[in-house]
């Protein structure tokens, strides 16, 4: 089987934890199984060199400092793995065998990068050696020192599974995989077992600190990705497994919508409005197919069949509800929805769906976006030209 494992700098927080790290890699190898390691900076030498530069430092000076974290990482595993008849290479930026170049731009120039890792893969393969290589550091073609922003070691251990064909890619970090909640927050936080990617996406996006967003766009359907904390001192067991991959879908809703828009000075420092309106609605059995919120406004989009039960519902919450003033009904909505794992990813996405929109003057009523999505809402005769613009641009 073959394994890119990644180290997080917890992981990698002292010689102790390092030679955990080694031993955990030896094992495997002795199993019998392919290897290739991502380390991540000691600790918290990233924001430590990045405090220390206190001075007008350019991007290309600063890049090269900050890579030191992961230049010591990779010596350090390398020489441990060494200690323990491991045959191990350090790959950083400037090694021949370097797999991760970016673009004068800063983006994984893809073509290359995947030309690379299967070049590694085939070596690692015929050389028997274990490549350990530097996470969050990329290459230009210059040979610049670049970087792949925070979380770039997530990324840089998923992207490589991905373009060295990977079975499996094991994060290795300082949780229990994924929990059900921050146990330093919540009492009886327990891991789960097993997660989609479009879940942990949504959670990374929202806060959950166990695989930066921007590496699970690269998983795929057939490679394993693991979390597991570094103490079980095993790269084949424990941990959440996530599941799936991001697929790319652009849908348009089949039956016209209605939105509802509940008005009211008091809403954004009233606790509780949207709670209170969306249980009128549930307990009247109306589902909401979306909530789009604004300064002095609560907006929700429903069945337009449902509208008028639905406004009778939320016009008696206005009544009741002395932070609200006024409720009013839209007709015939359509909406389209484009998911796609890649989409956070792309710079200015939103620009190229909005302006050939806009270009053919088409209205736009809402617009609502989640870590993978975008719904774009609009008149419901303009549905199906918005529909061919939208495929043209993603």
């Amino acid at each position: 089987m073959r394994v890119v494992a990644k180290f997080g700098g917890t992981s990698l927080g002292n010689g102790d934890r390092v030679n955990r790290a080694a031993d955990s890699i030896a094992a495997a190898v002795n199993e019998g199984h392919e290897v290739a390691v991502v380390a991540s900076a000691m600790g918290s030498t990233t924001d430590f060199l990045l405090d220390a530069i206190t001075f007008e430092a350019d991007e290309a000076d600063e890049a090269e400092i900050v890579s030191m974290g992961e230049r010591t990482s990779v010596r350090m595993l390398k020489a441990a793995l060494g200690a323990r008849g491991i045959d191990a290479k350090f790959l950083e930026p400037g090694t021949e065998e370097w797999p991760v170049i970016t673009d004068e731009h800063g983006q994984v120039d893809v073509e290359e990068t995947q030309r690379r890792a299967k070049q590694l893969a085939a070596d690692m393969a015929a050389e028997g050696y274990v490549p350990v290589v530097t996470g969050f550091l990329a290459q230009d073609h210059a040979g610049n020192v670049t970087t792949l922003g925070r979380g770039g070691s997530d990324t840089t251990a998923v992207m490589l599974g991905n373009y060295m064909s990977a079975d499996e890619v094991v994060i290795i970090t300082d949780v229990e995989g994924v929990m059900t909640g921050d146990p330093r927050v919540v009492e009886g936080a327990r891991n789960v077992g097993e997660i989609t990617v479009d879940e942990l996406r949504n959670l990374s996006f929202r806060g959950a600190e166990v695989v930066a967003p921007s590496a699970l766009s690269y998983k795929t359907g057939d490679m394993t990705v693991r979390v597991a904390h570094y103490q079980h001192g095993d790269l084949l067991q424990g941990g959440t497994t996530i599941e799936g991959q991001f697929e790319n879908l652009i849908d348009m809703r089949e039956k016209p919508l209605a939105c509802l828009t509940a008005a009211g000075r008091a809403i954004r420092n009233s606790p509780g409005i949207l709670s209170d309106l969306s249980s009128v609605l549930a307990d009247a059995d109306i589902n909401v197919d979306a909530v789009a919120s604004g300064m002095d406004s609560v907006s929700f989009y429903v069945d337009e069949g449902v509208a008028e039960r639905a406004e009778n519902v939320l016009h008696q919450a206005v009544i009741d509800l002395e932070e609200l003033s006024s409720v009013t009904v839209d007709d015939d909505i359509a909406v389209i929805r484009i998911t796609g794992g890649e989409l956070p990813n792309q710079s200015g996405i939103l620009q190229e769906i909005i302006a050939p929109i806009a270009a053919e003057h088409i209205n736009i009523q809402d617009l609502i976006t989640s870590a993978t999505s975008i719904a774009v809402f609009l008149d419901w005769d303009d549905r199906e030209q918005a529909l061919e613009i939208i495929q043209d641009a993603v």
